[in-house]
């Protein structure tokens, strides 16, 4: 049997990430075999991870990262806030949100390699779970890029540069200024993180949407009384009403809010002398859509207790 130093187990510790005590049982598992032990507990962390798998995720962080007229936003979700915090798991999702800045789509960014590691990103991921021992998902990525301007950003409820509970892309495509492009940017940003608009523009808004809301009203109309001619020109009315609040160039601005999203960009493109179009934006809130599950913590504590 070979001996296992503590210079050994620190070796596999540092290679796997996994805990002291897991790597030393690794090592006198497998003879003291660096490598094959390092398999095991590879083997072991994807056992723990499908073992918790079935446990709702809607807990964790939202990140972004920025490059030269562009941005990614990610997310990466755990059980429970405290992992959130945890400083592992941080530096994962901001590592993360840095590859996303380098990759196309959501699937690329899963299998890009994780930053000083041998393994890909989901891979990595699933690591964390065995080393934390908590469920973790990474749910979704988006990037937003413009040709010419400025992809602004705001992270609100911050808990480390980049990392939050609503993180907010919004491009400016223009040849002016990219210092006020990006304060207005950050500003029109911060709007979206608190109004949340259901589409940029009117053509944006789902079709399904448009005829729930227009039966909705006409029926309404109707229930009031009104001729079906005159509820349909009610509705026309309050159409207009539904789209200033849910589309973000016609809501009013939180900033400004006697002028409009897109009155404030007109106002910075006469300041500048240059046009400036609001191509698109994202907006990551943490959990959302996600179902989470009530749970009962008395009974909780009373289960595991009796287990």
């Amino acid at each position: 049997m070979a001996q296992i130093t503590a210079a050994l187990v620190k070796e596999l510790r540092e290679l796997s990430g996994a805990g002291m005590m897991d790597c030393k049982k690794a090592l006198n598992e497998n003879d003291g075999d660096i490598q094959t032990a390092q398999d095991w507990l590879r083997q072991k962390g994807l056992a723990k991870a499908a073992k918790k798998s079935g446990r709702v995720a809607a807990e964790g962080l939202v990140a972004f990262a920025s490059g030269d007229a562009t941005a990614a936003v990610i997310e990466v979700n755990s059980e429970t806030d405290f992992v959130a915090k945890n400083e592992q798991f941080q530096a994962y999702v901001k590592d993360a949100a840095g590859v996303a800045l380098g990759v196309n789509s959501f699937d690329e960014l899963k299998a890009a390699a994780y930053p000083g590691s041998e393994k890909n990103c989901e891979e990595t991921l699933t690591a964390l779970v065995g080393t934390i021992g908590e469920n973790m998902n990474l749910r979704r990525m988006e990037k937003l890029t413009v040709s010419n301007g400025v992809v602004a950003t705001y992270m609100h409820n911050a808990a480390a540069e980049g990392l939050g509970k609503i993180a907010v892309l919004i491009g400016l495509e223009s040849e002016g200024d990219k210092d006020q492009l990006n304060a207005l940017g950050k500003q029109i940003a911060m709007h979206v993180a608190a109004t949340n608009p259901l589409a940029l523009d009117r053509d944006g808004v789902d079709a399904t949407d448009i005829e729930r809301e227009r039966t909705v009203l006409i029926e309404q109309a109707k229930e009031a009384g009104k001729p079906e001619e005159i509820a349909i020109k009610m509705v026309e009315g309050r159409m207009r009403k539904f789209y200033q609040e849910n589309c973000l160039i016609e809501q009013a601005f939180v900033i400004d809010p006697d002028n409009s999203v897109g009155k404030a960009i007109e106002n910075l493109a006469k300041e500048l002398g240059s046009d400036i179009k609001l191509t698109g934006y994202v907006r990551y809130e943490l959990g959302a859509g996600i179902e989470k599950k009530e749970e009962d913590f008395a009974a909780e504590v009373a289960a595991a207790a009796g287990s």
